[in-house]
């Protein structure tokens, strides 16, 4: 059974997609990577049943960068356990102090810091993404894009799409042949570039197992074609046996 290419064009005034080797600075892509772009569709429709494959990003409009200096917590966000246990009532929420006095925080430094950002503005993308179901939920391919098209047709979501960074929210719709214009016509070579954080190879996203992969992107004619996860031009760390 084939998948069959889900589209949606999608746009928004800020966007931040972060170099990796720029660590703590951030300095966006020239155009979305492929994990933004499925976390999108992610955002509208998931189920462990399967992943969302990106086949290819498209630009309507020529990346524009913005320099933006943003407050930033220190402290990592808690664990889903001890969220659970605040929800029950078990222990007493422990909120990130951005500011306060020592003696409401518990220390003499500040909970925040400023980073510089160099992010894009006035971002415009159609997405080109395929539902690519495990073996044993194949058959349920059919329902699984209908549901898809539905939920997209209508601004449904589970959470607010957004670029890169949440603060960012990304505005979309479900792209139709009769609706779609151009691509700007860009050529660039943008280098090796993030592909995703996650391991698409197996089911479900454990965010505890962090799997970086990236790829050789080139933008021809203002689309990024992404290569299929299990490509061969997808770089990806060696897994030591008890990890396979």
């Amino acid at each position: 059974m084939t998948p069959k290419r889900q589209v949606l064009e999608v746009w928004g005034e800020l966007a931040c997609f972060s170099q990796p080797p720029l660590k703590v600075e951030r300095f966006s892509y020239p155009i979305i990577t492929p994990s933004a772009a499925r976390g999108i569709f992610d955002a509208i429709y998931w189920k462990p049943k399967f992943f969302w494959q990106v086949t290819h990003i498209e630009l309507l409009s020529l990346p524009t960068y913005i320099a933006l200096r943003r407050n930033e917590v220190k402290n990592k966000f808690p664990s889903e356990d001890s969220i659970l246990r605040w929800m029950m009532g078990w222990e007493d929420p422990e909120p990130i102090w951005a500011d306060g006095d020592e003696e409401i925080t518990g220390s003499k430094e500040k909970g925040r810091t400023q980073r510089q950002t160099m992010a894009l503005k006035n971002v415009h993308y159609r997405l080109h993404a395929e539902i690519r179901p495990w073996p044993e939920y194949i058959t349920a391919l059919p329902d699984m894009e209908g549901q898809f098209r539905r939920r997209a047709a209508h601004g449904q979501c589970v959470n607010q799409p957004y670029f890169g960074c949440r603060e960012f929210p990304a505005y979309f719709q479900l792209a139709e042949s009769s609706m779609q214009s151009p691509a700007v016509p860009l050529d660039m070579h943008l280098g090796w570039m993030l592909y995703d954080v996650y391991d698409l190879s197996k089911p479900g996203q454990n965010t505890d197992d962090s799997f970086i992969s990236l790829f050789n992107a080139r933008v021809e004619k203002g689309v990024l074609r992404v290569p299929e996860f299990a490509s061969v031009e997808v770089r990806k760390p060696i897994r030591s046996s008890k990890n396979a």
